[in-house]
């Protein structure tokens, strides 16, 4: 089996992990503090044996500034988990998940906003596109902002603060250099414990039962698993593939949300899928902005460090939840 189709079967499995991720979360019956808090740190136990046995601890590259990075990024990260989880409560797995799918945008808009990144005509167009996709798929009408199910208008919002948050983090992780994805997500996850504790409600866990193995899960598969799988495919595949790939989530998000609970998007909003889709594959590959000419100058030396020790930063074709 080549590289590339090795990374294409491992990110395929991560993406199918991720679209199960939902039924994990409603079958442990927690709230969605209760799920974040034991997804981290069972999550972090996963990793961070993983990246012992790795040996990857020593020579970690983090630096005062970028565990500082991490860290934010972190907080960004265990609270999209929250709001997204109270999200699959108040909407459906799939609405959520479709309307989550919206991070690449913010990504962009962010960059824009906070960096001054160059947003072309061509990328504010596509930005607009998908949003009038994502206003078909929440399937909000006029008259639903004043008279409408409250609850349904908050699960959409939720989906769309954590989409932002996502978005946060994704522009905090880029700017982390020489070190290892694992070990960015480990610091992520470990922050996480503190971050939530004050929020956890660890009498409600009594005699949850059966209950606990679905959060193991969420740790163990949605976490551990599922980020070691998509951080070898990211080093294997073209952006292209994984912006491709990266589809599959929502996708096996929707058909688990319908087998399972019998949950499904209408026509009309199924009509909003392909716009976001299109919208998001458009702005993830699209050609970075040419810089402005400037004259040659030679190649700084910098220290040597291996490179399978360098981050890959994370992207907004991950998708991931």
């Amino acid at each position: 089996m080549t590289p590339e189709n090795k990374g294409t079967a491992e990110l395929t499995a991560a993406m199918v992990l991720s679209g199960t991720l939902g039924i994990f979360v409603v079958e442990s019956g927690a709230s969605p503090f209760n799920v974040v808090f034991f997804r981290v740190l069972f999550g972090a136990l996963a990793l961070g044996g993983y990246i012992l046995v790795r040996g990857w601890l020593r020579g970690h590259g983090f630096t005062p500034r970028t565990l500082g990075l991490a860290a934010l990024g972190g907080l960004f990260i265990v609270f999209n988990w929250v709001f997204l989880f109270q999200s699959y409560e108040n909407t459906s797995i799939s609405v959520a998940t479709v309307v989550y799918h919206t991070q690449p945008f913010y990504v962009v808009l962010l960059g824009a906003l906070l960096f001054r990144e160059r947003l072309t005509k061509a990328k504010a167009g596509w930005i607009l596109l998908a949003f009038a996709g994502l206003v078909l798929v929440s399937g909000i009408r006029p008259g639903d902002v004043t008279g409408g199910d409250s609850t349904y208008l908050l699960g959409v919002g939720q989906a769309l603060l954590a989409a932002l948050l996502y978005g946060l983090s994704t522009l905090v992780t880029k700017r982390i250099t020489g070190v290892r994805p694992h070990l960015i997500a480990l610091v992520q996850v470990l922050v996480g414990i503190p971050l939530l504790l004050p929020f956890a409600d660890f009498g409600a866990m009594q005699g949850t039962g059966a209950d606990w193995g679905w959060l193991v899960g969420l740790g163990l598969i949605h976490t551990g698993l599922m980020y070691v799988l998509m951080y070898s495919a990211y080093a294997k595949l073209p952006t292209a593939k994984i912006a491709v790939l990266a589809f599959s989530y929502p996708a096996v998000a929707m058909v688990a949300d319908w087998a399972v609970y019998g949950h499904h998007i209408g026509l009309v909003q199924a009509l909003g899928v392909p716009l976001i889709v299109l919208a998001s594959l458009k702005v993830t590959l699209a050609k970075p902005a040419a810089a402005p000419a400037r004259a040659a100058r030679p190649a700084p030396r910098t220290a040597g460090r291996a490179p399978a020790a360098a981050s890959r930063p994370a992207t907004p074709v991950e998708c991931e939840a």
